[in-house]
């Protein structure tokens, strides 16, 4: 079954009812569905052919919904770049994926022929209003110029439909391949073990370039016949405002941004009792704020907490609503269609309260990294995927994240590998060592905190560092905060004591 099936299906049931706000645009069901059916006719004019990639490179708006559901319904692969790479790493993403087209807003006209000489498998460059491109056809003549396809591309269970990047262990961006039944299979776990109601108004915060925001929010509602408000970026107040004039009723959001609407001056003025579905995700939910939640939005009976990853298509555990107080810490239960464990590092299950590495095998767990069968090797083993979270399973079979087994950070719902940022910093002339670690934040949950040590005679500063990774960085991966050392804190075997250096003041 072809994922695409939930917009056409929606379109057949619902055909006036509003589908997505983008701004000042809003589409009814079937003006999405007859939008990207000729989105997706212009890609096989193009010679697009079923396998292709194309890269999707929008701001939350309705041109990426119709480039998204266009190229999956023409049986191609979707390939969401983040928004907030820096052009080299954007280039790595695309050149990685291997991507035939690449259809992006005119805000990234500039970075796109920076980058131009760099890409030399895209042939196809499509744009809104690309005044001044030397490569990008038009998006609205191209669109208007296609054929309606009729049907959705008949496609196998197996066959990719999504190529997301998530960054791996060594600060290279991998893209998880995540099938369409994948994609399918993800819809029944999530509506089932998140009680998702339908033809609810749901508001996107986080960007569609993520895999929860994508097969989790979007792809959900589309398929219940919802209304999915976009927001472009995330601002607290435009979220407030949005709340209260479109009464939003379903809102998911990492902690970090609950935390940001709650302490938003006036927050309290604005009439947030149109939500009635919650769902926190991405980062740990704290008892103090959960209770917060639940007072600033009073028409909620508690909070949904899900945990997943990219490489689970989006889903795989969800604490209800039911449980939010009485399982403090949990993020609840596996989904439907997909098997949970605990296991040790012989892989054997450890018995309930004692600490392991999370795995997941079931159809919703990516076919692989695209192109890099080393690391699928490493994350697929027995047919079980190693998340690399550590976890424990209550007598009741709640799980519970205990820490991250690799080094990651979260920051806002945004993951962050030390080691990305440490290779920026060796490069830097002045910096003979350094090493990174994620320490509290109060807001966005942890930052990024660099240790630093200097070359002699350097007089670089923490502002120095701070701005020579913003650009070669995306923004949100900078360190907040350096500390310059004489001598980072290694271990005989040449690696940093990172608790050592979270451990100081």
């Amino acid at each position: 079954m072809n994922a695409a099936i939930f917009l056409e299906n929606s379109a057949g049931k619902y055909p006036d009812r509003t589908a997505v706000v983008s701004g000042d645009c809003r589409l009814t069901y079937r003006e999405l569905d007859e939008r990207s059916a000729r989105l997706a006719g212009g890609m096989r004019n193009a010679g697009l052919r079923p396998g292709d990639r194309v890269a999707i490179l929008f701001y939350n708006s309705h041109t990426f919904v119709e480039t998204y559901f266009a190229a999956v319904r023409a049986g191609l692969v979707a390939t969401p770049v983040n928004t907030r790479l820096a052009p080299p790493e954007m280039a790595y993403v695309l050149n990685n994926s291997e991507a035939d087209a690449l259809f992006y807003g005119p805000e990234f006209e500039e970075i796109v022929q920076r980058i131009r000489g760099e890409l030399p498998a895209v042939k196809l460059f499509v744009s809104p209003r690309p005044e001044g491109s030397v490569q990008a056809l038009d998006y609205e003549d191209f669109l208007a110029g296609g054929e309606r396809l009729p049907e959705s591309e008949p496609v196998a269970a197996a066959d990719p439909c999504q190529i997301v990047y998530t960054s791996g262990t060594t600060g290279r961006p991998k893209g998880a391949v995540l099938t369409h039944g994948g994609v399918v299979w993800n819809f029944f776990n999530t509506v089932l073990a998140r009680e998702d109601p339908p033809g609810q108004t749901i508001l996107i915060i986080g960007p569609l370039f993520h895999v929860a925001p994508l097969n989790n929010q979007l792809t959900i509602h589309i398929g219940l016949g919802g209304t999915c408000v976009l927001m472009r970026k995330f601002d607290p107040e435009g979220v407030l405002r949005t709340i209260q004039k479109e009464k939003i009723s379903v809102m998911v959001a990492a902690p970090a941004v609950y935390n940001l609407l709650m302490q938003h001056p006036g927050a309290e003025t604005y009439d947030t009792g149109s939500v009635t579905h919650l769902t926190s995700g991405a980062d740990k939910l704290p008892m103090e704020t959960k209770r917060k939640i639940l007072s600033f939005f009073p028409g909620i009976q508690g909070v949904y907490n899900a945990y997943g990853c990219t490489e689970t298509t989006a889903t795989a555990t969800v604490l209800k609503a039911v449980d939010c107080l009485r399982k403090e810490g949990s993020v609840g239960q596996p989904v439907p269609f997909l098997q949970v464990r605990v296991v040790d590092e012989d892989g054997q299950r450890v018995p309930p309260g004692q600490v392991g590495e999370l795995v997941c095998k079931g159809p919703v767990v990516m076919q692989g990294y695209f192109s890099n069968p080393k690391a699928t090797q490493e994350a697929i083993r027995d047919g079980w995927l190693h998340t690399g979270d550590l976890a424990r399973m209550d007598e009741e079979g709640y799980f519970y994240i205990v820490d991250r087994k690799k080094d990651m950070l979260v920051s806002g719902g945004e993951n962050i590998y030390p080691r990305e940022v440490e290779e920026v910093l060796y490069t830097h002339p002045e910096i003979s060592d350094a090493a990174v670690v994620g320490v509290p934040d109060d807001v966005w949950g942890e930052s990024v905190k660099a240790f630093v040590v200097r070359m002699s005679g350097s007089s670089l500063d923490a502002e120095g560092v701070i701005e020579y990774c913003k650009s070669r960085l995306a923004s949100y991966k900078k360190p907040k905060a350096v500390e310059f050392l004489d001598v980072i804190p290694r271990s005989a075997s040449g690696k940093a004591l990172k608790n050592r250096l979270r451990s100081m003041p």
